[in-house]
């Protein structure tokens, strides 16, 4: 306080009134000029020299980010202006002898110093953050759009991902920086997990099978998949469960875990699928004819491919028949058009075997009696009816 008084008595002694008012003056222009012309303009060129340094052509293998510069740098030349603005008040107090007030103001500012570190701190790490992301994204895009490594799906997802690692980062930076004790957090958060663990484990499951099937991509979206008897094409792959829509409409959806322990069967990653037809022709007829016929209508059938060429194979003996598979190829399937290309084949087989006269045989029994009883007694032709063998009778006959 010794000082405070010299300093207050060397003021007054030494200062006038006219020399107060013309200190005043100026420490108001230089401030007006310091905080309207000065601050803007160190403040835009420190950002373009930090731009340039950070996302110049050469430093970085992607091109930067279009970020929307204009509230950043507003806030800075803002807080430039008041700390100007400030520190001429302060002075203007101390020219006109307000001394032990500008020491109570200095001293309550120097107090707030620690806090507005920490929020100064806080908010260029929510804005590195959130510029971090943007970069990040704009790199895994050029990345997808240079690679086939990864799809539009995963990589959706593995920007997720890696904007929740960024974001959980950046938080605990934050509690760092306010002096949350992150040895307690960390004690709370590992007490948490295990409960939700507990708790949700089939979902947990599920996001795990997610990511499994994300990178061993067996299906994509727009495949014609058949899933634990399920038959659809897929129009969703989320980290918990797959959704695809069958033939009927009905939106089918079977978590991650159900898919990864599946058969899958993919029908589109081919880009084509061989369907079969069986067809009986009868024991009389000639199979090879039968066979020929077959092998004919299959290469007139719109929607068959010729390469692969269809194929007509016997395939075995029914029971009122032989058995017939014809064998053909569509491209591009999907279960609309297996269903039209099959349905033109049976169209086609049924008109060009009746026109070649080769039948196709009802379901036939052939019914014999034992030679030890007698056989079966026909009733002779003078009109009398035979009498109706009993039960026991029919069976020892057989």
């Amino acid at each position: 306080m010794n000082y405070v008084a010299d300093f207050r008595a060397f003021l007054e002694g030494f200062v006038t009134t006219e020399a107060r008012v013309a200190a005043t003056v100026v420490l108001l222009l230089a401030a007006l000029v310091t905080a309207i012309v000065l601050a803007p303009r160190v403040v835009v060129a420190v950002h373009r020299s930090v731009k340039y340094l950070v996302f110049g052509s050469d430093r970085v293998p992607f091109e930067p980010p279009e970020f929307d510069w204009q509230l950043p740098v507003t806030a800075v030349v803002r807080s430039l202006q008041f700390a100007v603005a400030l520190g001429a008040v302060l002075a203007v107090l101390v020219v006109w002898g307000f001394v032990d007030l500008a020491a109570v103001a200095v001293a309550t500012m120097a107090g707030l110093i620690p806090t507005l570190a920490q929020g100064l701190a806080t908010i260029v790490l929510v804005g590195g953050t959130l510029a971090g992301i943007d970069v990040l994204e704009t790199a895994i895009e050029q990345y997808a759009e240079e690679s086939d490594a990864l799809n539009q799906h995963q990589q959706g997802i593995v920007f997720r991902v890696l904007q929740i690692a960024v974001l959980l980062a950046a938080g605990l930076a934050t509690l760092t920086v306010w002096g949350v004790p992150l040895g307690s957090l960390a004690v709370g958060a590992g007490f948490l997990g295990i409960v939700v663990g507990t708790a949700a484990r089939s979902t947990i499951g599920s996001l795990i099978a997610g990511f499994v099937l994300m990178f061993a991509r067996p299906f994509e979206i727009g495949d014609w998949v058949a899933i634990d008897g399920d038959e659809g094409i897929v129009t969703d792959i989320t980290i918990i469960n797959t959704r695809m829509r069958n033939a009927a409409g009905e939106e089918i959806v079977i978590p991650n875990d159900v898919v990864s322990n599946a058969t899958v069967t993919n029908r589109t990653s081919l880009e084509r699928l061989r369907l079969s037809v069986d067809v009986g022709v009868d024991y009389d007829a000639d199979v090879e004819a039968a066979e020929a016929v077959l092998g004919d209508v299959l290469d007139d059938v719109s929607g068959v491919l010729s390469n692969p060429t269809p194929q007509v194979v016997p395939k075995s003996f029914g029971d009122s028949a032989v058995v017939l598979e014809c064998r053909f190829w569509i491209d591009h399937p999907s279960a609309a058009k297996r269903a039209m290309t099959k349905a033109a084949v049976v169209r086609e087989v049924k008109r060009a075997l009746d026109e070649a006269g080769i039948k196709i045989p009802y379901p036939q029994r052939e019914l014999l009696g034992r030679e030890e009883s007698g056989g079966l007694q026909v009733a002779e032709g003078d009109g009398a009816e035979s009498p109706t063998p009993t039960a026991e009778q029919f069976e020892r006959s057989q």
